[in-house]
């Protein structure tokens, strides 16, 4: 009998049930499919809980970033509408003039390009001063200093925070003041060739000048800056600093390669929220500057106004509507200029800690 006989009298289901078994049909032609394992059933996974309390705290952390952000937008917004008639009216332009004459409400005529002169000015000055001063301290009190000595050390740094500003503006006038009258003379006979030092609208031996204002700025803001870039400091990686000291640095060149690459944008994020500190000043500044109403020469030996102390000192001309409009529109500028200052200064701040050059 031949194989095809014998296949043609194979029983129905006893042919090759190999590839049945597996799945396959017999009559399929070509290599196996894979056998595949059959899949166990899913264990049940646990649900999440989700207590109370988590919810109530989620639900309050929430409403707290909201609210903020609502209240920073319902500021603008008020500056903005309470300003904006004041604008209409506005007789000459508002960002180029340097007239302030806000007394007849039918003829207001403000500009605010001395305020930004004198604000930005004395805030500049601060910075300049207190950048390189905080750095300084910031690594001593890291990289320095012993332990039983840095920690006493930053706290009085931190306390000089708590100073009030018209403690700061009362020691500006009554003690600095006299001290850096040589110095300014000295600059001013010495370097008047430099625009910045030239003569201003008041002597350069006042005291009550751009100048000194800057001074007293700075060492306002010498604890935010400290503070903030004393923090990054620290976080700087141990095993890059033993990594350094292993190949041999010293502790200049540890903190030149490491420390300060470490933490460079963390010491600009910090320098930059002291700038938002010293451009809000008011009474400090208001106590110094005196709020002289001649137009600067754009030295630092001006005396003037800022856009904080301007506002303080024209309380009085609160009588109506429009005149009110004029001083909150200088406020609107600050409010944008701090508000945009701070925020460069927390994105820059985010981008420190991570090592990055």
């Amino acid at each position: 009998m031949t194989d095809s006989t014998r296949a043609d009298q194979r029983p129905a289901g006893t042919g090759d049930d190999t590839g049945a078994r597996r799945g396959v049909p017999a009559s399929s032609s070509g290599p196996e499919a894979p056998i595949s394992a059959p899949e166990a059933p899913a264990a049940d996974e646990p649900k999440k809980v989700v207590r109370a309390g988590d919810r109530v705290f989620q639900s309050l952390a929430t409403g707290s970033g909201i609210f903020i952000v609502a209240l920073i937008a319902a500021v603008g917004i008020f500056l903005l509408l309470r300003a904006f008639p004041s604008l209409q009216a506005n007789q000459v332009s508002f960002l180029f003039s340097r007239v302030w004459d806000t007394s007849d409400p039918n003829n207001l005529k403000f500009g605010i390009t001395d305020l930004a002169w004198v604000t930005v000015a004395s805030s500049l000055v601060a910075l300049v001063i207190a950048m390189p001063v905080s750095c300084g301290i910031a690594l001593f009190l890291t990289q320095y200093a012993p332990r039983s000595l840095a920690r006493p050390f930053a706290y009085i740094v931190d306390l000089l925070a708590a100073v009030p500003s018209v403690v700061y503006g009362l020691w500006g006038v009554v003690a600095l003041a006299p001290v850096l009258n040589p110095v300014a003379t000295w600059l001013n006979t010495n370097l008047g060739w430099v625009p910045i030092f030239a003569d201003g609208n008041v002597p350069a031996n006042s005291g009550a000048n751009i100048f000194t204002a800057g001074i007293v700025l700075a060492v306002m803001i010498l604890p935010t800056i400290t503070g903030v870039t004393r923090e990054v400091f620290q976080r700087t990686p141990t095993a890059h600093i033993e990594g350094a000291q292993a190949l041999g640095a010293t502790r200049w060149e540890v903190v030149r390669t490491t420390v300060w690459p470490f933490g460079r944008n963390g010491f600009i994020g910090g320098s930059m929220l002291g700038l938002g500190r010293a451009l809000g000043e008011t009474v400090a500044l208001t106590i110094i500057l005196s709020g002289v109403n001649i137009g600067p020469n754009f030295s630092v030996f001006d005396a003037g106004a800022t856009f904080a102390s301007k506002i303080a000192l024209g309380s009085a001309e609160f009588v109506n509507d429009m005149q009110v409009g004029a001083y909150i529109s200088a406020g609107l500028v600050l409010f944008v200029l701090t508000f945009a200052v701070n925020a460069i200064a927390r994105w820059i701040e985010s981008a420190s800690g991570k090592g990055k050059a």
